[in-house]
């Protein structure tokens, strides 16, 4: 029996994984979540888990509590969360979401395990320090994102110096419809009514910005070794098709589902075999339409940002990821409009590319965390100087 831990088992992904652990067929070894006790100690209870991990110390009174008598250890804290990702295991899913996600990801590398990566932040922020920690480390990483296991999929195989291009297919998010000069009065619940996924808020809005395929693009250049130019994005509504690669044939294959995550993280969870999945099964007879069209640049500006970022390379993937995060919290909290999330993101990135470490590759996490917290500190210093 396989041991496995979840990172990040209170959000969306979590929940996924969750539903499939529930088969009683993997040996539950750590679950971590952010702040939600009651959804954690259940959660723990339910798979009877070795430990469970609350992010929020000041929580460790309540998620002892609720575990009482299950025989089920508590711990709270950043550092408990990366000493449960140390837990031996055999398969770790890598969650938490943003650059939160990056330490317990490395730790759980670090001892060998396979992590199944749905923290984008990771390759975005320390693409090469990753890859190589995973390396030195015997450990192999699997994506969760459903465009990049899609791309997995469709390589499986092959010879990969036959590829000659990545379509990342995107839905366009909430917002996809309307007309561009009404984005900048789109409202906070205006970004999260996603007409086809159930996410979580980040994700969700990180959708209708189009910053998730922002971070898609840089993540799927470190994952697969290819260069910026080779990466398309197009946007497709039904979100069906979840990827697609091409060879120097011509040929095209694409990884096609409903959109559900469980389809990506149950390859993830069995690879290098296919299980069964309690997954929606596709019509063609009923399918309709596939629809795809090319995103709007004044639309999209963080599609632009991420070419700029990859050029750039060094640490610019963590400063473009940490102002992100803070552009977010601000939208999140009302006190910037929505197209100001990507003005304060590029606002961000011009003031710290005369740092010295801007164009440096990481040799360390701790560089990559210097970096995250001076940009984070930045983002907000341009916030305030403009009155937001």
């Amino acid at each position: 029996m396989r041991r496995v831990s979840v990172l990040g088992a209170t959000g969306s992904i979590g929940e996924s994984t969750f539903d499939l652990l529930r088969d009683g067929t993997h040996q539950v070894v750590a679950l971590t979540g952010g702040r939600n006790v009651a959804r954690l100690a259940e959660q723990a209870r339910a798979l009877r888990a070795e430990v469970a991990v609350i992010a929020e110390e000041a929580l460790l009174p309540d998620l002892r509590a609720a575990l009482e008598g299950s025989g089920v250890e508590a711990a709270a804290g950043p550092q408990a969360v990366i000493e449960a990702a140390s837990r031996p295991a055999d398969w770790v899913m890598s969650a938490i979401v943003g650059a939160a996600g990056l330490a317990p990801g490395m730790a759980a590398l670090g001892q060998g395990a396979t992590l199944a990566l749905a923290n984008k932040e990771s390759l975005v922020t320390a693409g090469p320090l990753i890859l190589s920690h995973a390396k030195a480390h015997g450990a192999r990483i699997l994506p969760v994102d459903s465009e990049h296991s899609a791309i997995f999929q469709a390589l499986a195989g092959e010879d990969t110096r036959a590829l000659t291009r990545i379509i990342l297919t995107a839905s366009g998010g909430a917002l996809r419809d309307w007309p561009l000069e009404r984005l900048a009065s789109a409202k906070l619940k205006d970004a999260l009514a996603h007409p086809n996924w159930s996410m979580g808020q980040r994700i969700t809005i990180d959708s209708a910005s189009m910053f998730n395929k922002a971070l898609e693009v840089i993540e799927a250049k470190e994952f697969f070794a290819v260069r910026p130019d080779q990466i398309e994005v197009v946007i497709h509504p039904q979100s069906i098709v979840h990827s697609a690669v091409e060879f120097h044939d011509g040929a095209i294959m694409a990884h096609m589902g409903a959109p559900d995550m469980r389809h990506a993280i149950g390859y993830a969870l069995n690879w290098p075999e296919r299980g069964p999945l309690p997954v929606a099964r596709l019509d063609f007879a009923t399918l309709g339409q596939l629809t795809f069209r090319a995103p709007e640049p004044g639309r999209y500006p963080a599609l632009r940002l991420a070419h700029e970022v990859m050029a750039a390379g060094g640490m610019a993937g963590a400063v473009f990821n940490a102002a992100k995060e803070i552009a977010l919290d601000l939208f999140i909290a009302e006190r910037i409009g929505f197209l100001q999330m990507a003005e304060i993101v590029e606002a961000t990135l011009s003031r710290l590319s005369g740092t010295s470490d801007f164009h440096e590759a990481p040799q360390g996490l701790e560089q990559v965390l210097a970096m995250d917290h001076l940009a984070r500190k930045a983002a907000h210093q341009i916030a305030a100087q403009r009155g937001l």
